[in-house]
């Protein structure tokens, strides 16, 4: 077990931090996405802190792994993800989504070193993420390219067009992670109940990677060590892609987000501001406030 050598609560309290600063950025924006990058941050602060391969001092490092936030809306996280790790000044999240700053509503490699692609149109991630795995083969690079795409996005026909180009060229330096969170931003309805459902029922998500030739994994996306794993187990495929489809809850860590689609990209209110950061607050914070 690979995660049995890695700091796991160090991790988790990476997450925690990530979803503290998602929540305080978007309040101060008034605009952005919570539920999407809520459910995303346990596999980002794994990936920035444990299994990419980066240097945050040399962000162009040419033997880097590559990272794409396909559902580029989610971006916050990504961008918590990057500042707690050294690419920029933890300070400067309380910028996002203003006009003149780096950190624009969907990412920008333009403007932020460390991005390696400007994603938010949806579906076109995987395709920019098959190319940097072509490109890396050509190159004689070792690294590897990791993709997080949405299930809602999933319904995009050229993320299976690309799946598809994938396994035709054997790209095992290509890893996919679903963040299967069950919730898009409206979702569909249920003919017969009137109920919102899923985009897809696990057992449809996971078929279809498989039908395309891809290996796939599942994990409990909020299980630190369980994401460590799969992700590592992931990278050392050979001779096809690799598909880690995770389990998250849409709005993980704050109770009245979790498992609710109007927090996609709902703004919370000054109170519900002071009870989500109440509930990510240090553990030391919250048994402080407990005992008092």
């Amino acid at each position: 077990m690979i995660a049995s050598e890695v700091d796991l609560d160090g991790l988790r309290d990476v997450a925690r931090r990530i979803r503290r600063h998602a929540v305080l950025a978007v309040a101060h924006a008034r605009g952005g996405h919570l539920g999407g990058p809520l459910s995303a941050a346990d596999i980002l602060a794994a990936l920035y802190f444990e299994v990419l391969r980066i240097r945050p001092d040399e962000p162009d490092w040419p033997e880097r792994d590559r990272f794409v936030l396909s559902k580029g809306h989610s971006c916050i996280a990504l961008y918590a993800a990057m500042a707690e790790r050294g690419y920029f000044p933890v300070e400067e999240l309380m910028t996002f989504d203003g006009l003149d700053s780096r950190l624009q509503g969907h990412p920008d490699m333009r403007l932020l070193p460390g991005l390696d692609m400007s994603t938010g149109s949806l579906g076109l991630g995987l395709s920019a993420g098959v190319g940097m795995a072509l490109g890396a083969r050509v190159a004689g690079k070792a690294f590897t390219t990791f993709v997080m795409v949405g299930d809602g996005e999933c319904n995009e026909g050229v993320v299976w067009e690309a799946a598809h180009v994938a396994q035709r060229y054997a790209l095992d330096n290509l890893v996919v992670i679903v963040d299967k969170n069950g919730l898009q931003q409206l979702n569909w309805r249920d003919e017969t109940s009137g109920l919102r459902r899923e985009p897809y029922a696990d057992d449809a998500m996971r078929d279809r990677w498989a039908a395309f030739g891809w290996e796939v994994l599942e994990v409990d996306g909020h299980d630190m060590a369980a994401v460590v794993d799969a992700l590592e187990a992931a990278r050392a495929v050979q001779g096809r892609p690799a598909v880690v489809i995770a389990h998250t809850i849409k709005g993980k860590g704050v109770s009245f987000m979790e498992g609710d689609y109007r927090w996609h990209s709902r703004v919370p209110t000054a109170d519900e501001l002071a009870s989500a950061l109440v509930q990510l607050a240090e553990p030391a914070q919250v048994d402080a406030g407990v005992r008092s």
